[in-house]
Formats: C-alpha cells, structure tokens, sequence
C-alpha cells in the first residue's frame, strides 16, 4: 500500500476519537478560495507595506489591540546556581510592574561552561514554572485550580508531587546537550486561562478602550516582555530566540512573533484553529468553537466569524506569514485531528509564496510528508504518531531545525 493510503487511513482512524460532532471526513470538507497572502506585495519592500496591512486585520478581528509597552516593567533575577546535576546554571527572574498586578517568574536554565552566549528556546508552560523540571532548586508556587465545592477557580499552593509534571514536554537535556537556553514563564502570571481570569492578569492593569486585546494577546505581550529581559542578560544570545508553544500557546507563539521580530525563530505545535489551520477547511475545531469554548482568547470581534469563516478577509497562511522571512516550524500529530494537520500543512503550504518571494526556501511541496519524514528548508513542518502533546521527537526536530538556521 503506498504511503499515502496509509497515511490517510490512519489520519481517519484517528479522527474517529476526538469530538463526535465535528467533521473528520476529507471527502465532507467544502469547497473553498483562500484570500491572497500578497496582494500587492511583489518584494520585499512591497511586503512591508502588505505585512502592516496583515497584521492591523489580525489585530482588528482576532487577536485585539494591546496597549503600549508600561513605562515601569522591572526585572530582579536570583543568584545563579548550578542545577539539573550540573547541566545546567540556573536563575529565576521576576517581572514586575510597578506595585500593582501580577509578578510572573522566568525559569531560566543557561548550559554549563558555556564559553559564548547561549542561543535559547522561550516559551509558556500549562502551569507553574516547578513543573517544567525536577529541579528542587525553583519554588513552588502556587496553580489556579477549580474548587470542587464552590466551582470557582482558585489559587492554591502545588504539590510537591507536580513537580517536573511537565518535564517531558520540555526535552531540557537535549537542549543543554546541543547547547542551548531554555526560558519558561508559567501562562497563567500574565493571566490565568479561565473566563473571567482577565481581573487577575495583566490586562486589569490597564483601562484603555483601545485595547481590545484577548488572553492570547496577553499571553503574547508576556513573551515580548520576557524578550525585554533576554536581550539584557548578557550570557544569552538575544539575537538567537526562538519563541515556541503548544496548542493555544501554539497560536500564541504565532502571535507574538507576528508582533515582535526580535524573536528569531517561531515554533508553533499542533496550534490548530486559530493558529496554522486553514480555518475554511471546516475540519476539526472551528471558529466558533474556539469562541464559545473559551470565549476570553480572542477579542469580541473573532466571534462575527462563527460558522462564517468564508467570510474571513484572511486565514491561517496570513498569520503564518507574518513570520517571514524569519525561521518558521509548524508541527502536527496523527491523533490530534480536532486540531487538522492537514489544514496546518495546507497553512504552511501558502505562506510559503511570502516566504518564496523574500528570497527563503519555502516549504516547497503541496504533498504532505509521511509520519515522521519532516521537511526542513526556511519553513518547516513534520507529523508525527501519537496524540496532542508535545513530545523527545518534537524537540529533536526543533533543535536540528534552530542548528540548521543559525548554523
């Protein structure tokens, strides 16, 4: 059976266990005309002029306007300290701003005996920062939680027992191994991921009704502000930055470095709707799933696009290109239907043109690959077995990825 047929059964197969109601069905996806990701735009120059218009579109109608930077964001980082068996210094820094609002921790874990500045890995972790490793050098801290008697969502203290509960996602020692920083801030410091969690998080900080900014917007902002830090610290090599996520913070790795090209690189895994998927694909989540789900992602006006995603002056292939021509890695997984591979492929595929016409190496198919055959030029993508997760394959691809960009 050749390796198609193989692919697409086991791609049907998959999609028989995530939600029942939505389309898993290739032959059921309608027919549909994707919006032009140049317009005008014929080079670079002309790509500036159509970027801005791209990214107002985004800003208007899904992600929301964020306010501008606050005067007072301040930085205290801890000693530095040998940790992971000696693998690694680490150090933990504090953001702040001002008297008022939340004080997310950066985690940080530099190689040790570097002799240079370390190329890094930035993301948000599902939590706090204790469970990105098993390091009893960071401090608990405290998750948000749901109350089983009041239903409420609280802040209780972890423990000890979630320790390193998300270690295997992060794949530190193959960072370190390849000579890379790792820097992780728990999502939830800038806002807590419930609706109504807004008063918690760091756009209570501001009244501004020109800020029409979502979650995903705050959890974006958050990364550009850790950036702020990185490019001050002078064991890390700021101009080497790859902001990474997963899922939601798959979309929100997307968004930030559509908004901040200090970031060098941009990883989005299994991001799905919203994110790299082709939204008018009708396959997996929709649009107005992602609004009625978690209806405090994105700003009020995503929702005018429920079950009207043909309507869309953009799709997924704009945000992906909002990335050009820096480094871009989209990944999937074959039981993560609900999220559509195919269609984060298909993204993948059209913001290539962007990436074509600035003189990059598009993804340069429209054939997806097998499982675990990925393609590397200046875009990137790879499906692999397993389910939504990020996994050791997934970052052994990221860092051969980051090797080969940065050399």
């Amino acid at each position: 059976m050749k390796r198609a047929a193989v692919l697409s059964i086991v791609l049907a197969a998959a999609g028989a266990a995530q939600q029942p109601a939505a389309n898993y069905d290739e032959s059921k996806v309608p027919a549909y005309t994707l919006p032009d990701v140049l317009g005008k735009a014929h080079d670079a120059k002309s790509w500036a002029a159509r970027r801005a218009e791209i990214l107002d579109l985004y800003t208007k109608d899904v992600f929301g306007s964020n306010p501008r930077t606050p005067a007072r964001v301040k930085f205290t980082a801890s000693a530095e300290a040998p940790a992971l068996d000696g693998k690694a210094i680490r150090k933990i820094v504090t953001i702040s701003f001002g008297n008022a609002g939340p004080k997310p921790q950066m985690l940080i874990y530099l190689p040790a005996g570097a002799k240079k500045p370390s190329r890094m890995f930035l993301g948000l972790n599902f939590g706090p920062i204790a469970m990105v490793a098993n390091d009893p050098g960071v401090p608990l801290g405290e998750e948000w939680v749901r109350d089983p008697q009041s239903k409420a969502m609280v802040k209780k203290p972890m423990p000890e027992s979630a320790r390193g509960r998300s270690a295997s996602r992060w794949s530190i020692d193959k960072m370190l191994a390849a000579g890379y920083g790792l820097a992780v801030i728990d999502y939830n410091d800038f806002e807590p991921d419930f609706d109504g969690g807004r008063q918690y998080g760091v756009r209570a900080l501001w009244y501004d009704e020109s800020a029409t900014w979502g979650a995903i917007g705050a959890w974006a902002w958050g990364l550009s502000r850790a950036m702020d830090y990185l490019v001050t610290d002078p064991k890390v090599d700021a101009k080497h930055v790859a902001v990474f996520g997963h899922s939601r913070l798959g979309k929100t790795s997307l968004w930030a470095g559509a908004e901040d090209t200090r970031f060098a690189m941009v990883i989005a895994n299994e991001s799905g709707e919203g994110g790299a998927a082709i939204s008018r694909r009708a396959y997996g989540e929709r649009t107005k799933d992602l609004n009625t789900r978690f209806p405090h992602w994105f700003c009020a006006n995503y929702r005018k696009y429920n079950d009207k995603e043909d309507e869309m002056p953009f799709d997924s292939h704009f945000l992906i290109a909002l990335s050009a021509p820096r480094p871009l890695y989209v990944a999937s997984a074959v039981e993560d239907q609900w999220s559509d591979p195919r269609g984060e492929f298909l993204g993948v595929v059209h913001a290539s043109r962007v990436y074509e016409m600035l003189g990059k190496k598009g993804i340069g198919t429209d054939k997806m690959p097998g499982l675990h055959e990925p393609i590397q030029q200046d875009v990137a993508y790879h499906i692999r077995a397993g389910k939504h997760d990020v996994t050791a394959y997934d970052w052994e691809q990221y860092i051969r990825f980051a090797d080969q960009e940065w050399k």
